[in-house]
């Protein structure tokens, strides 16, 4: 199994920046791609930024320019920079893992979720 912790999120003017970091921990793993996702109330869950393995980065549009996600290998930690936050970014942000496993019957593709950590931009 593996756990991806989140942290990072809280209130900022808008503006004004954060970052949020997920952490990944447990079994060997190797990484398909990590992302982070938001939802806001009364909204779907959407995608926010992505990271490939091979280190290919894609941004939802309305994030573009500033947002800004990396990512550490040897920590196995993914961040993302927050910058220019706008009221309507303002969301619980999620953690997610697409991972192959090593489990004890073998390899697995699995997916994670962190538990999500809130963002909240004032006006």
């Amino acid at each position: 199994q593996v756990q991806l912790v989140e942290s990072g999120g809280g209130l900022v003017q808008a503006g004004g920046s954060l970052r949020l970091s997920c952490a990944a921990s447990g079994s060997a793993f190797t990484t398909n791609a990590m992302s982070w996702f938001r939802q806001a109330p009364g909204y779907q869950r959407e995608l926010v930024a992505v990271i490939s393995g091979n280190g290919r980065v894609n941004y939802l549009d309305s994030v573009k320019g500033r947002f800004t996600l990396s990512r550490d290998n040897a920590k196995n930690t993914v961040y993302l920079q927050m910058s220019g936050l706008k009221p309507d970014d303002t969301a619980v942000y999620y953690c997610n893992a697409d991972l192959n496993v090593l489990t004890g019957t073998g390899w697995f593709r699995q997916e994670y979720w962190g538990q999500g950590t809130q963002v909240t931009v004032s006006s």
